[in-house]
């Protein structure tokens, strides 16, 4: 039999009856209740003097029901949701942010493991008002909902000598080996300004390429030039959609000895990484504005926060020393090598 609070109204009858002088089975059998509930009601509530006030003990009651409950772990104003406050505005994401509070030796905030969840759940259980928007804002992306994720028909034209992504080495695809890249291009107002992105898909690691426009010529020479900027034993692979910017991939193959690989159309999942970190990148390059007035100086700035950003796949490690250890990895690898096939 399941046990269920006494009423406001039980509460006025045992006031009543008791200052009547009834007695507490028969207080019990008016609110068919059973006496041990009615013994046990008096003795909790009743003051001093034996008397038994049915508004004391419903207010004692809302006090022993909100001790019961768990605090919740992201108090406003408490130390911890100050921290978090400071990270969000740091462009952490709240997974990375439960991440680093669980690495953090302060002794004030081993006493709960506050999850993403508990994150997502302070900043939007806050009154409507100027800081919650502000956190809101923080946050990579607004949307409740994912689009599914399903290819669709290509309505473009063929870029020639295209290599489908379904040829690439199996290496490209464990991501064990570094040196192989994901792209693509980021437009500005009206498409007509662009910075290139390139992600290492081993490390995570991201480079922003200016761009003085969205033309293939301008996606040939910067993607030439950036990949060019790293070691030969760095430069293996790119993987890219089948925007008409890449009409001239042959001529970064050849000037950078970069594999180039095709997704499907309109399958972005197939360059995980890039669109994973396009988001990011958006949050310091908003749509709808002008990416020509960024220098190569302000992009590598945006490129160097976010290669400092701790990711879960590395054990909240930065994509910066990632790439590091992978980097000299690959070089050990190649000078020790044999030279016939290096």
């Amino acid at each position: 039999m399941s046990y269920s609070e006494l009423s406001v109204e039980e509460r006025a009858t045992i006031q009543v009856s008791h200052a009547q002088g009834l007695s507490l089975r028969r207080i019990a059998c008016l609110i068919n209740r059973s006496p041990s509930t009615v013994s046990r009601e008096m003795r909790r509530n009743r003051d001093a003097a034996g008397s038994y006030s049915a508004r004391v003990a419903q207010q004692r009651m809302k006090v022993r029901r909100q001790a019961c409950r768990p605090m919740r772990k992201l108090l406003p104003g408490s130390e911890r949701f100050e921290l978090v406050i400071h990270m969000l505005r740091q462009r952490l994401s709240p997974e990375q942010i439960a991440g680093k509070l669980r690495s953090m030796n302060i002794p004030s905030l081993r006493d709960a493991y506050v999850c993403r969840e508990t994150i997502y759940n302070a900043i939007y259980a806050l009154p409507v008002g100027e800081l919650r928007k502000e956190l809101i804002l923080c946050l990579r992306q607004g949307k409740t909902t994912r689009r599914p994720r399903l290819g669709g028909v290509d309505r473009r034209g063929q870029i020639p000598e295209m290599v489908s992504i379904h040829l690439r080495p199996p290496e490209v695809e464990d991501r064990l080996m570094p040196g192989h890249w994901e792209g693509d291009l980021i437009k500005g107002k009206a498409n007509a300004s662009s910075v290139g992105t390139l992600v290492e898909r081993t490390s995570g690691y991201l480079m922003l390429v200016k761009m003085n426009d969205a033309t293939a010529t301008s996606a040939m020479e910067g993607f030439s030039a950036a990949l060019n900027n790293m070691p030969l034993a760095m430069r293996k692979s790119m993987t890219y959609d089948q925007g008409r910017e890449m009409a001239q991939h042959a001529e970064i193959t050849q000037r950078t000895g970069v594999a180039i690989y095709f997704c499907d159309p309109h399958s972005p999942w197939q360059r995980g990484s890039n669109e994973n970190i396009n988001g990011l990148i958006r949050q310091y390059l908003p749509k709808g504005t002008d990416l020509s007035v960024h220098s190569q100086e302000e992009l590598d700035a945006i490129a160097l926060q976010l290669n400092m950003r701790p990711r879960k796949r590395f054990d909240f490690k930065c994509p910066i020393e990632v790439m590091s250890e992978v980097m000299q990895k690959a070089l050990a690898m190649q000078y020790d090598a044999p030279a016939s096939i290096q």
